[in-house]
């Protein structure tokens, strides 16, 4: 457990829904982004239950994964951004959000000690991270480049 956490660090939840759309109004409408529990983080990203110490991302699409708290003032700050490129990139990635005061046990498999934590899940390769607030052009430039892999203009 401990080597997975490292990995993706370093590289880079038990009650019903498992998986379900954040109803969060933003500049624009409802959120696209998806919020996990453990069981739906098990399901759509990482068994790391079963597989502690290898990584593999169980998605269909490229992933950003936004480690979160109610409480955290740069996460609320981020929240909006990510909503904004939920839409832009629709039908490109998926962006999850683990609230790690609800799901510590995910928070605590990952290594998460810094709010936020926003890790890029590429479909093939090791995962990346980045802790704290980063503005939208960061993460734009992190979307295009680690997870969809679009040369720099």
């Amino acid at each position: 457990m401990r080597n997975l956490a490292i990995l993706l660090f370093v590289a880079i939840l038990s009650v019903v829904p498992a998986v379900d759309l954040v109803a969060q109004r933003g500049r624009g409408g409802e959120s696209k982004t998806i919020r996990l529990n453990k069981k739906g983080f098990l399901k759509k990203v990482a068994d790391y239950e079963n597989s502690p110490s290898e990584w593999k991302y169980l998605g269909d699409r490229p992933a950003i994964i936004d480690f979160y708290a109610d409480w955290c003032g740069p996460c609320r700050r981020l929240s909006p951004l990510l909503d904004e490129l939920a839409k832009e990139y629709e039908k490109e990635i998926y962006i999850y959000k683990v609230n790690v005061d609800s799901d510590k046990e995910i928070a605590e498999a990952f290594g998460i000690t810094s709010l936020p934590t926003i890790v890029f899940v590429p479909l093939k390769g090791t995962p990346s991270a980045g802790v704290g607030f980063l503005p939208k052009d960061v993460l734009k430039k992190a979307v295009d480049e680690i997870l969809l892999n679009k040369k720099p203009e």
